[in-house]
């Protein structure tokens, strides 16, 4: 309730901005809220440097930590369990042609775990969902190369729970894909369920 109403006495802009640094975790980079603001075309740093002098916010090796997790939980259930889904999802999308275009592994990873927090009921349209998929599938695959496998199969698994009904028919390739690399990491981990599960489909 304290850290609730430390940020309630706070004005719009400052609380908005805290909320966006709160769909990124506990720490984010300098560097990439500056990405953000870009994107997004939405002032932050200012705003959180507001948030920095009030003690919500420390910053350490160029990254702003709220400098409470309660703080960062109050800041994330400002908003809407709906709203909360659609600003993941707004802004891995934001961040899907930096992801495509930049070869950076950060920020792949980074869009994913955005719509994956956003979930499947988040698309607004048909060709997102092979979008996300598809991002779900490289960042699989980054994770398979840094021998994290069960990262990776979280985002084969996600990429999977983003198909459409057909997806089969539709897009062979990207199915046939996520569920064999699915599969491998399941196997990997020794999660049988999951794997038997798999080679049902």
């Amino acid at each position: 309730m304290f850290f609730t109403n430390s940020i309630e006495a706070l004005s719009e802009d400052v609380k908005a901005s805290l909320c966006v640094l709160s769909c990124f975790g506990s720490s984010t980079e300098t560097a990439f809220i500056k990405t953000l603001e870009r994107l997004l075309q939405k002032t932050l740093l200012n705003n959180l440097d507001a948030a920095l002098e009030e003690g919500l916010l420390d910053m350490k090796d160029g990254r702003y930590h709220f400098s409470h997790d309660r703080i960062q939980e109050a800041a994330y259930n400002m908003m809407s369990f709906l709203d909360q889904g659609r600003f993941h999802f707004s802004y891995g999308m934001a961040l899907l042609p930096l992801a495509a275009g930049e070869g950076d592994d950060s920020i792949l990873l980074t869009a994913a775990n955005q719509l994956n927090l956003a979930g499947p009921e988040a698309v607004q349209e048909k060709s997102q969902n092979v979008l996300v998929a598809d991002l779900n599938l490289q960042a699989g695959k980054k994770a398979m190369g840094m021998s994290d496998f069960v990262l990776a199969y979280s985002y084969f698994d996600n990429g999977i729970s983003f198909l459409r009904k057909k997806h089969w028919e539709e897009h062979y390739t990207l199915s046939l894909e996520l569920f064999d690399l699915a599969a491998k990491c399941a196997l990997t981990n020794g999660d049988i369920v999951s794997l038997k599960l798999l080679s049902e489909q």
